[in-house]
């Protein structure tokens, strides 16, 4: 009974000074940092990338098989009639298709661009209801609401407003999406995938 005591003793003696022994040397390693760290993450510029990185985060956090509760679909949020105007009817298929939502986002920014060509024209620079109007808060604000809820707000000067089933407006749409550079993106009434 006493040699385990003992061999215990000793065994849990020599547990401690080899845990305390790795906490010293845990504690004494030196953490080299990076010298230089390029933070110009390309979807935090304000260039197309950066836009559809922003509209793709607000609209499902970025995740491509989400669908919400209205059955929106995707990165995007695409609704089934959306996705028709593409000839899209595999839903189930286009969940598990980033190429393809992605080409589709590009498609429908074309398509809407083309429908709001003249608003876009007469509006951008103006101020609606304290909202820089901006190119890219109008195509924003057009995948949230559909092109012609959009025109009918710039139309208004603002006053026939629109928002969606979970509170997003048009107007904060256009606001949160101001100012991205979406020159890149060529009006295109017949736009495919």
């Amino acid at each position: 009974m006493i040699k385990k005591f003992l061999f215990l003793s000793v065994f849990a003696f020599v547990l401690i000074s080899a845990t305390t022994a790795n906490k010293r040397k845990d504690s004494e390693k030196v953490v080299v940092q990076p010298i230089n760290i390029d933070y110009n993450i390309p979807y935090l510029q304000k260039n197309f990338v950066g836009f559809k990185e922003a509209v793709a985060f607000k609209e499902s956090q970025g995740s491509y098989t989400v669908v919400n509760t209205l059955g929106y679909l995707g990165k995007y949020q695409f609704g089934r009639t959306t996705l028709e105007r593409f000839n899209i009817h595999n839903t189930d298929a286009f969940l598990k298709n980033p190429e393809l939502q992605e080409k589709a986002f590009i498609a429908l920014c074309k398509v809407n661009k083309w429908i709001l060509r003249r608003d876009i024209k007469r509006s951008v620079g103006k101020t609606m209801n304290g909202v820089i109007i901006t190119e890219s808060g109008i195509l924003a604000a057009a995948h949230l609401s559909g092109a012609g809820n959009v025109k009918k707000f710039l139309r208004s000067g603002g006053s026939q407003r629109f928002s969606d089933a979970y509170g997003a407006s048009i107007q904060s749409y256009m606001k949160n999406f101001a100012d991205y550079d979406v020159s890149n993106i060529i009006a295109d009434r017949k736009a495919t995938i």
